[in-house]
């Protein structure tokens, strides 16, 4: 009966022994199929302001508001350039007045040139007035378009679909060509930024799919393919954490994450799954 004890127990632990190790051969094996990387959303920013100076009339939205591709997001007290826009409206009707006038002189002098009634020196003074003018009108013509132009730029217009980040200036403040009044975050399309490690540089190529894991409980996977492989190596920034120890050089991948609930919000934390392709 003993005898039989024994057996029992050393079947037992042979059989516990086979499955241990099986269970890491396979853990193992399984780690040779995927690639785990971890990552953020990136963060992509516009800063939007004006092309033009002047006073901040009205900025139409708040932190955290949605703005769509081409909504107008704030606009400048348009008085000063409605002056310059009519001051140069009004300069290319005088001038084109006078260009009409100077085309009609010429005209009649080339006329009477020929039967003698004016001096060759009348039409060479009439022509040369014609064409002073006409590069005049084409000057005003000139200032009239940059005036348009101003007063176009009095207007700011989301260039792309997000998030308003930051609202920096507040109405009646006087900005700068340049000066942000919004910070907008970009919605779309969703970045991942992840990094691999040299060891693992040679598995990963363009196109390669992916599945991406936030740490929300319960939310779906996502799908995603590596668009972006750094050709330069960097050292392993500070907010990237590996299940093993760092290496001192990692090379930056780019995926494009499909994102049709718009769960994925920028800067979130994510675990990307790369499927090695074996050939």
């Amino acid at each position: 009966m003993r005898n039989w004890s024994i057996k029992i127990f050393i079947l037992i632990s042979v059989v516990a022994i086979v499955a241990i190790a099986e269970y890491f051969f396979l853990k193992k094996e399984k780690a040779k199929t995927e690639l785990l990387l971890f990552g953020n959303v990136d963060v992509r920013l516009v800063d939007m302001g004006f092309r033009v100076s002047g006073r901040v009339q009205e900025l139409f939205f708040e932190e955290g508001d949605c703005v769509k591709t081409g909504q107008l997001v704030a606009i400048l007290d348009k008085t000063p350039y409605d002056s310059q826009l009519d001051q140069a409206i009004a300069n290319v009707r005088a001038v084109d007045a006078l260009l009409k006038n100077a085309e009609i002189l010429m005209n009649r002098r080339q006329e009477l040139i020929g039967i003698g009634g004016v001096s060759q020196e009348d039409l060479d003074n009439a022509t040369a007035n014609y064409h002073e003018l006409y590069a005049n009108w084409i000057q005003a013509k000139a200032a009239e378009a940059v005036a348009r132009d101003n007063m176009a730029y009095t207007e700011v217009f989301a260039p792309t679909e997000g998030v308003i980040l930051t609202r920096i200036r507040e109405p009646g403040t006087v900005v700068n060509p340049g000066d942000p009044v919004y910070t907008l975050s970009v919605a779309s399309p969703v970045w991942i930024r992840a990094f691999a490690e040299e060891p693992d540089l040679g598995k990963v190529y363009y196109g390669m799919p992916a599945e991406i894991y936030t740490d929300t409980k319960g939310s779906p996977v996502y799908k995603g393919q590596v668009g972006f492989i750094s050709p330069m190596a960097e050292f392993t920034p500070k907010t990237v954490e590996t299940l093993e120890l760092r290496t001192d050089l990692v090379y930056r991948l780019r995926i494009y994450a499909d994102n049709p609930d718009w769960r994925l919000k920028q800067g979130m934390p994510v675990t990307v799954k790369l499927k090695i392709r074996h050939d």
